[in-house]
């Protein structure tokens, strides 16, 4: 998702996405001990999403 989309969602939507991409994160780690992860940059791509949506919830808080 990017930048612009997340800033016109609401502070609850951006938790719950939040609380989503980390779950994803942590089955992506799973996976990843396991030897089934096929798709490495997977786990890239899925932190630096749980980094802008903390980015965009902590400009929402300090406006």
């Amino acid at each position: 998702m990017k930048a612009k989309e997340l800033k016109t969602k609401k502070e609850k939507e951006l938790h719950d996405l939040l609380r989503e991409k980390r779950i994803q994160l942590r089955e992506l780690r799973f996976k990843t001990t396991s030897g089934r992860l096929a798709d490495n940059k997977a786990i890239k791509k899925n932190k630096r999403e749980v980094a802008r949506i903390m980015t965009i919830l902590k400009e929402k808080s300090h406006a």
